[in-house]
């Protein structure tokens, strides 16, 4: 569905450049400048989230806040009404998506987060990489991958393993609240994810995806209002 995500967002710029242009030719008249039209910026990006993201519950959340703020604005109830119904809907959704992950673990998650607490036992070194209120950016350049635990808040970290050499399988902890953290590994590494978000998500951007590494990073991503993202891409 990655595929699908241009092309909506693409059949919808073209509609609105035909529409500014008809009016503008006096072909027709299409007045888009309606009363609460702003609500069309929750509502379109989260109807195509829906449509083409797998995290079905944040992407209905936003749609629903924004039908609501459209319909306040429209004077169909108030705006005190709306927000707290917002409200509502918002904690209704974390509660189910608790629920969800918390019933409906699979063996990849289960395989993921007992990794990740052998690491945490064992004591064994792990990198430490922050951005709070800033950036962080660490490469890796033929230096052995141990692990790491990176937090990102309303700021943003990059972690580049693409020279970095491996000699076991490694885990790594990645949180953002408010920031986004990008990860970059090579392409003979298996990769496995055990992703947990609330309102954020985690984007798996490879091009080369291989179940035939001799080592696996292990991913306990997390984190709320953020984003995660998985990468085989060195940009430098």
């Amino acid at each position: 569905m990655k595929q699908a995500k241009p092309i909506i967002w693409g059949v919808a710029i073209i509609a609105l450049g035909i529409i500014f242009g008809g009016n503008a030719l006096g072909l027709f008249t299409l007045d888009i400048f309606f009363d609460g039209w702003w609500a069309l910026f929750i509502i379109i990006p989260s109807l195509v989230s829906l449509i083409t993201d797998k995290d079905k519950l944040t992407s209905l959340g936003f749609l629903v806040a924004g039908i609501i703020l459209l319909l306040a604005a429209q004077n169909v109830f108030d705006y005190d009404v709306a927000w707290k119904v917002i409200l509502a809907v918002f904690l209704v959704i974390v509660g189910l998506t608790i629920i969800v992950r918390g019933v409906f673990k699979n063996k990849n998650d289960q395989e993921v987060a007992k990794k990740v607490e052998e690491a945490t036992k064992d004591g064994k070194t792990m990198d430490s990489q922050m951005a709070i209120f800033s950036g962080s950016d660490r490469v890796y350049n033929d230096e052995a991958f141990q692990g790491s635990n990176l937090v990102a808040v309303f700021g943003g970290a990059k972690l580049n393993l693409k020279k970095a050499k491996f000699t076991k399988d490694t885990v790594i902890k990645a949180f953002t609240l408010f920031g986004g953290i990008d990860i970059i590994v090579p392409d003979d590494v298996k990769v496995k994810l055990k992703s947990g978000f609330i309102f954020g998500g985690f984007s798996d951007d490879r091009k080369n995806v291989t179940e035939k590494g001799k080592y696996t990073i292990y991913i306990d991503a997390a984190g709320g209002f953020g984003g995660i993202t998985i990468s085989d891409k060195d940009e430098r």
